[in-house]
């Protein structure tokens, strides 16, 4: 696909002028409501805005600002699932990963890992073990055990392959290629996953993708439930929400739909929402998750593009690897349940850093590197598992029917993992389908993701792709590029987009973000906060590139597009720099 079948100067699929969410507030009526926009949320609600289906989406903060936005940032096959005899999981995670990388291409790549192996035999029997359910973890795998591991992940994932097979690597080549690493380990394995550079960025265009398909449908974040009678959902909307992104419901208001159904994708708030619908449960049982990124260029460097994944002293699987050219170590694995107070804790920090540092002596670590860290809870099933890494990360989809005054039933997304979001949505949607008594029209199975859209994989065609888009938008091919790598084929838009009164620049500070690059995004893509443009839609927080005067000027942006006045602009930046140094131990 060529730039020029883009149109207009802003997203085709966030054009509404009518405002879909007054139109759901006046007719009342409404298939399927999902309570939460998390990646399970948004991409059910892609598959069912594909098969017609009206449907609205809501979250009670922004759009993937949940567990879905504290990932490891990796597209993988879930290789440690074997140990647990999890085979399912891991074909259809091995299958759904090579499927994102040709369908989210602009956002999923190839991520060569490296397993450190310290014995040639060890860890046999306690993972035979575990395979026939024990509790405890294994310890120590051997190169044995590994090699008999990959060969089984290499065999799972050879549907729609598109990455090379796992090898084994001798000690001197591998002290060789990574002189830092201990030198305790008898060999290295070798083998492919995959990462997401954007995880955020790719819930809201799961959203945006399901809006374009179809004109049914609408999504609000910023938007509570605040009663459930009779069958009528009623909202509170703190930021009036969008359709299409231009039609609005102003600031609070309140509205009203009737669906046949509810989905409570809701994650770790799971349980919180069925009691609000009258339906109390007890589903959940999470585990916290962190990481630490490092502003560390040795490690970077001698990681070379590849990831680390290793065993810390306990047993815990850990893994680091570079992400937007820092190292990003995690993560921890601790049983948690209340996701509104999650963060990283100290003595979290403390077992990344000496985790890491054991893996390589030969390189210094400490807190002073620490430029970013985030936590969220993982929405796992209810378990009485005494090691919270042997809980199941398989998806289930309990059915709650109607009782009472409740006349729809409710459809809980329990577990799963970001990688397997399209293969659950797929599942539940047949559920859903069949309850509405409609077929499948489409499968999304090779339907490409936003911006992943026509994107040019190969050399010639990027460079075809760029010169086509300088021609259409008049950008700097060299600016053209950075966009094309952000955002996909969604560049197009954003390169034609001139803010008023801006003449195309950077932002004043260490980033290479443009002002109308901003604007635009505060203009068409759900921005409610100043937080929401630097934690999610773009990666200036977690990039370590934020200043102060960026900040500033992202706030200036944003009021200027969205009339705030003097008082909301200062408690916007308060509320943002908050947030980034208490629960992000970020420095401004």
């Amino acid at each position: 696909m060529s730039p020029s079948d883009d149109a207009g100067a802003s997203d085709p699929g966030l054009a509404d002028p009518i405002g879909r969410l007054a139109f759901m507030n006046r007719t009342g009526d409404v298939d399927v409501v999902i309570l939460g926009a998390g990646i399970n949320g948004a991409g059910l609600f892609r598959d069912l805005c594909a098969q017609g289906v009206s449907c609205l989406i809501v979250d009670k903060g922004d759009f993937g600002s949940g567990t879905s936005a504290a990932p490891s940032r990796l597209i993988h096959g879930g290789l440690k699932y074997l140990e647990t005899g999890e085979f399912g999981l891991v074909a259809q995670s091995t299958l759904e990963r090579n499927l994102l990388l040709k369908n989210a291409p602009h956002y999923v790549s190839p991520l060569p890992t490296i397993i450190p192996i310290f014995s040639w035999s060890k860890g046999i029997w306690a993972a035979l073990r575990t395979l026939l359910g024990s509790t405890s973890a294994p310890r120590s795998r051997g190169a044995v055990l590994i090699k008999i591991g990959l060969t089984i992940y290499d065999f799972y994932g050879s549907q729609h392959r598109v990455m090379p097979r796992h090898r084994l690597v001798g000690r001197r080549r591998a002290l060789s290629d990574i002189p830092a690493l201990t030198k305790s380990i008898v060999a290295t394995g070798i083998y492919y996953d995959a990462k997401i550079s954007h995880p955020e960025r790719l819930v809201l265009e799961l959203i945006t993708d399901g809006l374009a398909a179809n004109a049914l449908a609408a999504a609000a974040n910023y938007t509570a439930l605040v009663s459930s009678s009779n069958g009528v959902l009623t909202f509170q909307s703190e930021g009036g929400g969008q359709s299409k992104a231009g039609g609005r419901l102003e600031n609070g208001a309140v509205f009203s739909v009737r669906p046949k159904l509810v989905v409570n994708a809701a994650g770790p708030w799971i349980d919180d929402v069925n009691a609000s619908l009258g339906a109390p449960s007890k589903m959940i049982g999470g585990t916290k998750g962190s990481h630490i990124l490092l502003k560390h260029d040795e490690l970077v460097r001698s990681l070379a593009g590849r990831m680390l994944y290793f065993e810390a002293d306990d047993g815990r699987i850990c893994l680091v690897y570079d992400y937007l050219g820092l190292a990003l170590v995690g993560s921890t694995d601790i049983q948690a349940d209340n996701p509104d107070t999650v963060c990283c804790e100290p003595q979290e920090i403390d077992y990344l850093l000496e985790s890491v540092r054991a893996l390589m002596p030969g390189m210094s670590f400490g807190r002073d590197q620490i430029v970013y860290v985030y936590s969220g809870i993982r929405p796992l099933p209810a378990s009485d598992a005494s090691v919270p890494g042997l809980i199941s990360r398989d998806h289930s989809a309990p059915l709650i029917e109607p009782e009472g005054s409740r006349p729809f039933p409710i459809i809980s997304l329990v577990g799963g993992k970001w990688t397997t979001f399209r293969g659950f949505a797929e599942e539940v949607a047949g559920t859903i389908l069949d309850r509405l008594g409609r077929g499948r029209k489409v499968t999304t199975r090779s339907m490409p993701i936003g911006g992943g859209k026509g994107f040019p994989t190969e050399p010639a065609a990027r460079a075809a792709w760029l010169a086509d888009a300088r021609s259409a938008s008049g950008a700097d091919e060299r600016r053209l590029d950075q966009l094309l790598s952000r955002y996909g084929t969604k560049a197009l838009p954003i390169a034609r987009h001139q803010s008023s009164g801006d003449n195309e620049d950077r932002l004043p500070g260490a980033s290479d973000y443009g002002t109308s690059e901003i604007d635009y995004i505060v203009r068409n893509e759900f921005v409610e906060h100043l937080a929401d443009i630097v934690m999610r839609r773009t990666t200036l927080a977690i990039g370590g590139s934020l200043t102060m005067s960026d900040l500033k000027q992202i706030a200036a942006i944003a009021g200027r597009a969205r009339n705030w006045d003097p008082q909301r602009m200062s408690d916007e930046l308060d509320a943002a720099v908050a947030q980034l140094s208490d629960r992000n131990l970020m420095r401004l």
